[in-house]
């Protein structure tokens, strides 16, 4: 068996184990600082401690794998994605970039060989902001970046706030509030990310790999609400009436006719309402709806766009609120900055693929990934994107594994590149 094989295997096995202790039907969960993210921390502590690999862990938790490499006065190389899912999610989201990296370690063990720089697997905490409302948490955080206030954030099922999270599991959110940071960008030579495609492209386009030219930044709103009147749903004329879902309904339509302007004008974005409910101690079947509760997230590589649907969405709510007699509460604006990657380590990776005959296209990410911190940070920030048959946040994350050894042999083949 050559050492890919084996590696591929290793992180086959790795997998199931993940799979078998944390899912929760119809798919897995794996919350931030709870349960599901701490088995998969062991997991993954335990399969190092197999590879003589170096353990280190942060004030927020983040954990640190490093194989030595022959000239570790240079700086290094982080190989690292998240452990943590959304609630009901799929296996391989985050996953499959931390066990590229063993699989990478894996493979140079087997082969006797070390790389020159020192090679670290970076397991991250909490990137999925479902569970705290909060971008980047994790890698935030290794660089002393997180505001102090994140900290009083709460997660979604618990109440609990991050603070509290922290110090159950024992980690420092004292050292996090001062900004202590583990992380100095001048120590590293660059950061990769390998992690599975959220949409449809690559399946589309017949190719394993993708290579990321920017990550989309956003804003967001989580808690923003419609507010009109209550009243008899045959009693109050239509011309009286602040109906909070019709309110609502046309802020969608809206938004979805600036959305067709921006694609018209060749600008990309995405605009999602991804909650809307009525309230329910309230609401009846004979009531017109005084409140309709929702979020919106919005979505775009351009910082210009962003900041104009942002001041569409004011005009329109405004205009909307004086013809149906209602009123927009937005609530705090969350959200995260567009991040262009590195040109030069992409093109580092595509001359490594082309030289394997491995097909890898360019393209976008219109989700979020803590690559875009690192990228923020002035380090060569570098995101592959693994082909993935039926998208993510569900049950039914599909990745084969060839696709996945065909990341993973990519990473070998640019590792081994002399200067690299």
């Amino acid at each position: 068996m050559s050492a890919l094989d084996a590696a591929i295997a290793f992180a086959e096995g790795l997998f199931d184990e993940l799979r078998a202790n944390t899912t929760d039907a119809p798919g897995i969960t794996r919350a931030a600082y709870g349960t599901g993210e701490e088995f998969a921390h062991a997991l993954v502590r335990a399969a190092a401690r197999e590879l003589d690999l170096v353990e280190a862990t942060d004030a927020a938790g983040n954990l640190y794998l490093t194989l030595a490499g022959t000239a570790p006065q240079l700086p290094g190389w982080i190989i690292g994605s998240h452990m943590d899912s959304v609630p009901h999610g799929g296996n391989y989201d985050g996953a499959a970039g931390v066990l590229a990296g063993l699989s990478v370690a894996h493979a140079l063990r087997r082969e006797g060989r070390r790389p020159e720089r020192n090679l670290t697997v970076m397991v991250i905490r909490a990137e999925e902001s479902t569970w705290f409302p909060v971008s980047y948490l994790g890698s935030r955080a290794a660089f002393g970046r997180l505001p102090r206030e994140a900290l009083e954030a709460c997660r979604a099922d618990t109440g609990l706030t991050l603070r509290e999270h922290m110090q159950r599991l024992v980690f420092d959110p004292a050292a996090v509030a001062r900004g202590e940071a583990f992380l100095d960008p001048a120590g590293l030579r660059g950061f990769i990310e390998v992690h599975i495609e959220q949409g449809p492209v690559l399946e589309r386009a017949d190719a394993p790999l993708g290579l990321v030219t920017g990550i989309a930044g956003s804003f967001r709103y989580r808690e923003a609400r419609c507010l009109g009147a209550y009243g008899h749903s045959g009693a109050v004329p239509r011309a009286y009436r602040q109906d909070a879902v019709l309110g609502f309904a046309d802020l969608v339509a809206a938004l979805e006719t600036r959305w067709d302007g921006l694609e018209r004008e060749g600008l990309t974005a995405t605009i999602t309402f991804g909650e809307v409910a009525t309230d329910p101690t309230q609401h009846a079947f004979s009531k017109v709806p005084g409140e309709v509760g929702f979020c919106l997230d919005v979505r775009s590589a351009s910082p210009e766009v962003l900041e104009r649907i942002h001041a569409e969405l004011l005009a329109d709510a405004g205009v909307i609120a004086q013809r149906r007699g209602v009123r927009f509460e937005f609530g705090a604006r969350t959200g995260s900055t567009p991040a262009l990657l590195d040109p030069a380590l992409r093109g580092q990776l595509a001359q490594a693929a082309r030289r394997m005959g491995l097909r890898a296209i360019e393209m976008p990410s219109g989700a979020g990934h803590d690559t875009a911190t690192f990228a923020a940070q002035g380090v060569p920030a570098s995101l592959i994107f693994v082909r993935n048959q039926n998208g993510s946040h569900n049950p039914l994350e599909a990745m084969r594994m060839e696709d996945f050894a065909a990341a993973v042999h990519l990473l070998l083949a640019f590792l081994s590149t002399p200067g690299d």
